[in-house]
């Protein structure tokens, strides 16, 4: 296979990844942004946490709170919690790899908190704990995740919500989270500025 086929044949899979998707997705991805927005406008933030390019999705979301989306807005309060290289290494060193989240929301999640958590196959030790830790602070959890939703599917309770795309292609559940993500950017936005 050429390159110019393989790149169509990747270009393809991931619009159809989305396509199959959207079904799917629409309402959980409307009811996470209203979680996030009722719980920004009463005074709570958003942490976010993932392992790898799903790391990257976490850093990625924040951002986009903290400086902007598409239009001019006041900051909004979020945290990756894999962006401290120093709390993460130090946790992992002083005690365990799996807690270097967990540890970070012990410290810094308040009662209806957020935790974005990111997971491809929802079966990362860290995040699973990280989402333990969430519900024993009285956080809700928005999940991003992908195959049959692994461990963090079923540690989710009543207030929760999951956003598992259909696939079990890394590649191609990493690239709907960052659509995922941007669709919950647009709608926090369009929520709290209007048109």
């Amino acid at each position: 296979m050429q390159n110019s086929e393989r790149i169509k044949a990747l270009f393809n899979q991931s619009i159809q990844t989305k396509v199959e998707s959207l079904p799917l997705l629409s309402q959980p991805i409307s009811d996470a942004a209203d979680l996030i927005v009722s719980r920004l406008l009463n005074g709570n933030k958003i942490l976010s946490c993932g392992n790898g390019g799903s790391a990257g999705d976490a850093q990625h979301f924040s951002s986009e709170m903290l400086n902007r989306f598409e239009r001019e807005r006041p900051g909004l309060p979020a945290i990756a919690l894999t962006t401290d290289s120093s709390t993460v290494t130090s946790i992992a060193n002083d005690y365990d790899y799996s807690l270097i989240f967990s540890r970070q929301i012990e410290a810094l999640g308040h009662p209806n908190d957020v935790l974005l958590a990111i997971s491809t196959s929802g079966n990362s030790s860290n995040v699973n704990y990280a989402a333990q830790s969430a519900h024993e602070r009285e956080m809700a959890i928005v999940a991003l995740t992908g195959r049959d939703g692994g461990e963090l599917g079923k540690l989710l309770t009543h207030g929760d919500v999951e956003i598992r795309v259909p696939s079990d292609v890394t590649a191609r559940i990493q690239e709907t989270h960052l659509l995922i993500i941007h669709c919950l950017c647009d709608l926090v936005d369009q929520q709290l500025l209007g048109s």
